[in-house]
């Protein structure tokens, strides 16, 4: 099936409520032109050098999200054009989006990543330091940033069982951390579920999904 064909499908899919980020890493322009072409709006990266590259490339009305592991040192790149910034993992993190943020006189969203999964690979945070956070003084010092949500990524494992408990316990931690609403902090947003299980994260409360290879095919990683 064609890029547009698959992004016809996983829309018609889900409920309205639902954002769907269309992962392009490694994807060429042409591809990412198709699903634009498609309707589709909103893409997300891994790489900020990469998307950085995309964005000079393409239409201005494209929302560029940050899907992986931000490096401090690299945030500058990306801090006038990103839309939303997936993996915020610590505070040293925020304070640095929030400084590059101001250079640029705008508000950066950012979603709190929470670890989830068991891998030791992955990243994030437990939920009571995104608490701490939350609490923080310093965090109510930070006027470039807002806090909309939370992310997780699932162990990479065909346990359904383990996968939806990691799933509840994101839902779980942004229930709690919901109340916790400050001028930078209004949650709204849990990204949670890619091509592989997205249908079971929406279950478990997604309000929005990142997928890549079911709209784009298998990755280059030449």
């Amino acid at each position: 099936m064609s890029i547009q064909e698959n992004l016809k499908n996983i829309k018609s899919s889900i409920p309205e409520h639902v954002t769907l980020v269309a992962v392009s890493k490694t994807k060429p322009v042409s591809d990412i032109m198709e699903a634009y072409h498609a309707g589709q709006r909103i893409f997300g990266e891994n790489k900020i050098q990469e998307m950085a590259e995309k964005h000079e490339d393409m239409p201005k009305d494209i929302e560029w999200h940050m899907i992986g592991h931000v490096q401090r040192n690299k945030v500058k790149y990306m801090a006038s054009f990103v839309s939303l910034i997936h993996g915020v993992d610590n505070f040293k993190l925020l304070k640095e989006i929030n400084k590059q943020a101001k250079k640029h006189d705008r508000i950066i969203d950012c979603l709190l990543q929470i670890k989830i999964g068991s891998e030791d690979s992955k990243f994030g945070m437990t939920p009571s330091e995104a608490s701490e956070i939350i609490h923080s003084k310093d965090f109510s010092g930070l006027k470039n940033i807002r806090i909309t949500g939370v992310m997780g990524m699932a162990t990479f494992t065909d346990n359904k069982v383990q996968i939806k408990q990691e799933f509840e316990l994101l839902k779980s931690t942004f229930n709690i951390l919901k109340p916790l609403n400050t001028a930078n902090c209004k949650l709204q947003t849990i990204s949670m579920g890619m091509s592989g299980d997205y249908p079971l994260a929406i279950d478990c409360g997604s309000t929005m999904i990142r997928v890549g290879s079911s709209i784009f095919g298998s990755r280059n990683y030449n």
